[in-house]
C-alpha cells in the first residue's frame, strides 16, 4: 500500500495517511524513547517552535521547562485509545503550551504541544448545549440544533451535519452558515469522496482541525522511527498532516480551514460535524475538547432516539400479537387479525401492502401484485439463502422478469413463517421516484490530470441532479427489525395452530408433525389427560442427553431446578385448565442452567371440554444477558461518577460537576430508552457502545477541569 505523500488517483483509496511522515506548521511534534525520555524523532520545526537550543537525543528532563514533570503523573494510564491533555512551560524565554500525549501501538510516547490558548469558561455554554441536546425529541431537531450549537462554539462560516447512508453515501442532513454563502443542505456525496481507511481514522481520532489549506507541512526527522524502523503511525496524531488529495479536495471547494468531529453510533462511524471557515482557523485545545464532549452527548442522544423508534413499532408488534393468540383461543383461525382491513401489518413497516404464502393459500391488504406474481415471488425467495428478513428497494432492478412489478412492488420486505418452502409474510412499497441532488457529478468523482492540483476527486461542486427511478423508499432498520419480529411472532403462531391441528385432525398428523418436528422451537403437544402425544427435536436438544423418555407432563419435573413449582403448575394446568407463563430454569447442564419462558395453553374443542394442551418454550440467554449488561450499565455509570469525583481537585468549579451529572443523566436516559426499544441481541451492544461513550466523556470532561485549575493557578 502507498505511503501518505505517495498517493495518486490510482491508488488514492490504499493511501496509508496514517503514516504521514509530517505535521501542520502551528504546533511540534516529538517522539520519546522510554524508560529514558529521550527524544529520538521530531518535526524538524521543534526546536524553534518551543524555543529550545536542542530536541534530538535530549532528555525531556534536560530541556527548559516542566515539560517532564507535567506528563509523568500520567504515563500509567491508558495511552493508545485516547491522548491525555497536559499544560506545561517550555523554552528560553518561557511560554505556555498545552500538549497532548499518547503511545503509537508499536512503543515510544509521542508528544504534541501548541501554543497555549487563552483561558475560556466553558461551563455556560456547554451546560446549555447539554440541556438542548437532551431534551431533543428528533433526529432532525436534534442535528439542526447540533449545527447551531457548534457554529457558535467554534465561529466557523459554515457547519453541517452529514449523514452516512448504508452504502456509505453523505447527505448534508443540517447545516448552519453565513447568510451569504451557498446553501449545501440536502446534497449527497458519494462515498469515494471519504476513503475507508479515513473513515476507520474517523473512528480512531474523533477530532481533526485543519488550520490552513495553504500550509507547508513540516516533515519528521529521521523520517523513519528509530524505535520501529518504519514510519510512525500517526493515526492519533493532531497535528498529522492532511493527505494532499483531501487538501486539494477542500481547495476546490474554496474552503481555507476545518474542523471535523466524529459521530459513533453503536461503534459505528454515524456521520461527521464538518466545520469550514474560508479563511485559516486555528481552534485551542479547550474548544475542541469541548467540541469532542458535546459530540459524544449528540451521539448518545441519537441511539435513544433510534431506540425509541425501534420501541414504537415494537408496540404495534405486540399488539398485534396480542390479538393473534386471541384470535386463535376463540375462533381458531390466526390469520384473521392480519387481514381484517386494518393498519396492523402495514403500520410497524410503513408498508402500502402486504400478502401472506401460507399453505398455497394467499391472502392480501392494501396494494399488492396479482396473486400468481406473488407466488413467483415466493418462488424468488426460495432461491435465496435462508434468513430471518429478505429485503430489497429494487425488485424490478434485481430480477427483470418483476418488472413490470415495479409500480406497485419495487420493495420488498420477506420474513418466513415457517420451515416450508414458499410461505412467507411479505410486505410491499410502490416505487418513489425521486430527484437525488449531489454536490458535483457523483460519476465522474476523479479528474485525471499532470498537475497536483489536479489531484481531486472532481474540481465542480454545483449541484448535479439525479433522476432516481425504479426503487422504493429505504427500509429502515426499524422496519426490518418489525419484520424479523412479527415473522417470528406468526412463526410461533403457526406452529401453535399446527400442533392444535395434531389433536384434531389424526388424518393430517404426519403432515404436521414432521413440519412441527423441524420448528427451531421446543414444543410439547399432550392430550387431556397429560399424556404426551409430541415433542420435537429442539425440545429433545434441551435435556440431557440420554434421559428417560418421557410419557407424562408430570414427567417433565425432573429436568427443572425449582421441581415442586413445575409439578404445581401443571396440576393447574391439568386440573383447572390454567394457562401457565412463567421463568424456569432447565437443569440439563451442571456447568450452566439455561433459563426459558413457559407458554402452556389448554385447547379447547368445546368452552366445556379440552382436548389437550401445546406448551412451547423460548430460550431467555440472551434477555438475561441483555439485562446483566443493563446492571453493569447502572453500576459503571455510578462507579464512573464516583471515580470522576474523587479524581477532581477540591477546588474544581462545582459547575463541572454539574457537567458531570448532565452528561450522566443523558446518558442514563438513553440506556432507559434502549432497554424498551432494542431487541435482547443488541441491548448489550448498544449499553456498552453508551458505557464507553460514557467513559470517554468523563475522561475529557477531567481534561477540562484540570486545563481550567491549572489555568486559574497559573493565572492567579
Amino acid at each position: 500500500m502507498p505511503a501518505f505523500g505517495q498517493a495518486d488517483l490510482s491508488n488514492c483509496e490504499r493511501e496509508q495517511i496514517q503514516l504521514a511522515g509530517s505535521i501542520q506548521p502551528h504546533g511540534a511534534l516529538l517522539v520519546v524513547r522510554e524508560p529514558d525520555y529521550v527524544i529520538v524523532q521530531a518535526s524538524a520545526n521543534a526546536a524553534a517552535f518551543l524555543h529550545v537550543r536542542k530536541v534530538l537525543g535530549t532528555s525531556l528532563a534536560d530541556l527548559e521547562g516542566d515539560l517532564l514533570l507535567q506528563i509523568l503523573p500520567h504515563l500509567n494510564e491508558v495511552l493508545h485509545k485516547i491522548p491525555i491533555a497536559v499544560r506545561c512551560r517550555l523554552g528560553n524565554p518561557a511560554a505556555e503550551f498545552d500538549g497532548l500525549i499518547h503511545r503509537p501501538p508499536e512503543g515510544g510516547l509521542v508528544i504534541e504541544l501548541e501554543s497555549a490558548g487563552p483561558a475560556l469558561d466553558l461551563c455556560g455554554p456547554v451546560e446549555a448545549a447539554l440541556q438542548v441536546i437532551r431534551t431533543s425529541s428528533s433526529l432532525r431537531g436534534l442535528c439542526d440544533e447540533t449545527a447551531r450549537i457548534f457554529r457558535e462554539l467554534t465561529g466557523y462560516d459554515r457547519v453541517m451535519v452529514y449523514r452516512f447512508d448504508d452504502d456509505g453515501h453523505g447527505e448534508i442532513f443540517a447545516e448552519e452558515r453565513c447568510p451569504e454563502l451557498e446553501a449545501y443542505l440536502g446534497n449527497w456525496y458519494p462515498a469515494s469522496d471519504i476513503p475507508q481507511i479515513a473513515r476507520r481514522l474517523y473512528e480512531r481520532n474523533r477530532v481533526r482541525l485543519l488550520v490552513d489549506v495553504n500550509y507547508s507541512a513540516v516533515p519528521l526527522t529521521p523520517r523513519l522511527s528509530p524505535i520501529t524502523g518504519r514510519d510512525l503511525d500517526m493515526s492519533l496524531c493532531f497535528l498529522r498532516s492532511m493527505s494532499p488529495i483531501h487538501v486539494q479536495y477542500l481547495k476546490n471547494m474554496g474552503v481555507c480551514a476545518t474542523l471535523v468531529v466524529s459521530i459513533l453510533v453503536s461503534g459505528r462511524l454515524w456521520g461527521l460535524i464538518a466545520c469550514h471557515h474560508y479563511v485559516p482557523r486555528l481552534l485551542h485545545f479547550q474548544i475542541r475538547a469541548g467540541c469532542e464532549l458535546l459530540a459524544e452527548a449528540v451521539a448518545t442522544r441519537i441511539t435513544a432516539l433510534e431506540s425509541f423508534v425501534q420501541a414504537q413499532s415494537e408496540l404495534f408488534v405486540r399488539r398485534l400479537e396480542q390479538r393473534l393468540i386471541e384470535a386463535v383461543s376463540r375462533e381458531g383461525d390466526w390469520k384473521m387479525p392480519l387481514f381484517d382491513g386494518s393498519q396492523s401489518l402495514l403500520q410497524p413497516l410503513a408498508a402500502s401492502g402486504a400478502a401472506l404464502l401460507f399453505e398455497d393459500r394467499i391472502l392480501t391488504v392494501g396494494e399488492v401484485p396479482g396473486s400468481q406474481q406473488i407466488r413467483k415471488i415466493g418462488e424468488w425467495l426460495d432461491t435465496k439463502p435462508r434468513a430471518p428478513v429478505i429485503s430489497t428497494t429494487s425488485l424490478g432492478l434485481d430480477e427483470p422478469s418483476f418488472e413490470p412489478l415495479i409500480p406497485v412492488a419495487s420493495g420488498v420486505v420477506a420474513a418466513p413463517v415457517s420451515s416450508s418452502a414458499s410461505e412467507y409474510l411479505i410486505w410491499f412499497r410502490p416505487e418513489r421516484i425521486r430527484t437525488v441532488t449531489w454536490g458535483g457529478d457523483p460519476m465522474k468523482p476523479v479528474i485525471i490530470g499532470e498537475d497536483p492540483s489536479d489531484l481531486s476527486p472532481r474540481r465542480s461542486f454545483a449541484q448535479w441532479h439525479q433522476l432516481v427511478e425504479g426503487t422504493s423508499e429505504h427500509w429502515s432498520a426499524a422496519d426490518l427489525t418489525a419484520a424479523r419480529l412479527i415473522g417470528e411472532i406468526v412463526t410461533d403462531v403457526v406452529l401453535q395452530f399446527r400442533s392444535v391441528r395434531i389433536l384434531i385432525a389424526q388424518d393430517q398428523l404426519e403432515q404436521v408433525s414432521h413440519q412441527v418436528r423441524l420448528s427451531d422451537q421446543p414444543v410439547i403437544v399432550a392430550d387431556a389427560k397429560g399424556l404426551i402425544l409430541q415433542t420435537n427435536e429442539a425440545f429433545e436438544r434441551l435435556v440431557r442427553p440420554g434421559h428417560r423418555h418421557v410419557q407424562w407432563l408430570d414427567d417433565l419435573v425432573q429436568f427443572f431446578t425449582t421441581p415442586l413449582e413445575v409439578r404445581d403448575c401443571l396440576r393447574h394446568l391439568l386440573k383447572r385448565q390454567q394457562p401457565w407463563r412463567s421463568e424456569v430454569q432447565l437443569d440439563t447442564d451442571p456447568a450452566a442452567l439455561k433459563t426459558l419462558m413457559v407458554r402452556a395453553d389448554p385447547v379447547y374443542a368445546s368452552p366445556n371440554r379440552v382436548l389437550g394442551f401445546v406448551l412451547l418454550f423460548t430460550d431467555l440467554t440472551e434477555r438475561k444477558v441483555a439485562e446483566a449488561a443493563r446492571r453493569r450499565f447502572q453500576e459503571a455509570v455510578i462507579e464512573q461518577h464516583r471515580l470522576t469525583t474523587m479524581r477532581f481537585e477540591p477546588q474544581a468549579n462545582m459547575s463541572y460537576q454539574n457537567l458531570l451529572s448532565s452528561v450522566l443523566e443523558n446518558a442514563q436516559l438513553a440506556a432507559l430508552e434502549i432497554t424498551y426499544g432494542v431487541d435482547a441481541s443488541r441491548m448489550p451492544e448498544m449499553l456498552d457502545s453508551v458505557r464507553a461513550s460514557v467513559d470517554r466523556t468523563a475522561d475529557v470532561l477531567q481534561h477540562l477541569v484540570w486545563h481550567s485549575h491549572r489555568t486559574s493557578k497559573r493565572d492567579s
